[in-house]
């Protein structure tokens, strides 16, 4: 249950890494979180722990990739005093492979998760946002929307649409009372993220952070997330990259090897 004067934040993909760290530091920030994702389980236990820590969550299972049901979610939403930010985090990557043997179905999947979910979701709830007089979007993406790598097209393409997703929107909504903020990302070190894009071969994902004495955490991204969203709401983040030190590009990374 949510207290009148309590924003809320909505978090995709809020079951693991990124999302789930995002959805614990706003909580602590004072926000009524809303923990979505497909893994029942993983968001309900996360809900719970953020409510015995004294704060407010609440968790709906959801699949962004699915307009109905993210419709539905809006108006389920719509019982609440305000909707006040959305952080679009739900993503992945899928597999390595390069242009000319890349999987289609790889390449699909990514654009309809990174891409297609984040539209659905900030379609679905823009309406709520501006009527909050103070709504912020923001939207999860990776210096791979910036900058291409050999064995990532599939998902370089994907982030790269979702970071002109983001800056289209900012100039199409310019006026309104709602921010568009991006997060992009580099190397950050989570719980599933280069295993599932390694469709489960830990070792391969592990060459992925191979002699990286200190990649980012999924907490290190949180607290970026949690800043941009706490500053005055006339101050726009409109883009914010952040790195590992040791990680100077995407395809340049300080690694101490023996």
């Amino acid at each position: 249950m949510t207290v009148a004067g309590t924003p809320t934040a909505v978090v995709t993909g809020a079951s693991s890494g990124i999302g789930a760290a995002t959805a614990r530091q706003l909580a602590a920030a004072g926000h009524h979180v809303v923990l979505t994702a497909r893994r029942k389980d993983r968001i309900e236990a996360l809900a719970a722990e953020i409510n015995a820590a004294g704060h407010s969550a609440t968790a709906h299972v959801l699949d962004v990739t699915d307009r109905a049901a993210v419709d539905a979610f809006a108006a389920e939403l719509g019982r609440l005093p305000s909707v006040d930010v959305l952080v679009a985090n739900a993503g992945g990557a899928l597999g390595a492979d390069p242009v000319a043997s890349g999987d289609p179905d790889d390449w699909r999947q990514m654009y309809e998760t990174n891409v297609i979910g984040t539209l659905h979701t900030t379609q679905a709830l823009l309406p709520a946002l501006t009527a909050s007089g103070n709504g912020t979007v923001v939207i999860l993406s990776s210096t791979a929307g910036f900058a291409t790598y050999e064995g990532g097209g599939g998902y370089v393409a994907a982030k790269h649409a979702e970071h002109v997703l983001a800056e289209t929107l900012r100039l199409e909504i310019v006026g309104t009372p709602v921010r568009v903020i991006e997060v992009a990302p580099g190397m950050v070190k989570t719980e599933g993220f280069a295993t599932t894009r390694f469709r489960g071969d830990t070792e391969r994902a592990a060459k992925v952070y191979e002699g990286v004495a200190e990649p980012l955490s999924a907490d290190d991204v949180a607290d970026t997330i949690t800043w941009a969203v706490t500053r005055p709401h006339h101050v726009n983040i409109d883009l914010l990259v952040v790195r590992p030190r040791a990680q100077a590009s995407n395809t340049k990374v300080h690694r101490e090897l023996s």
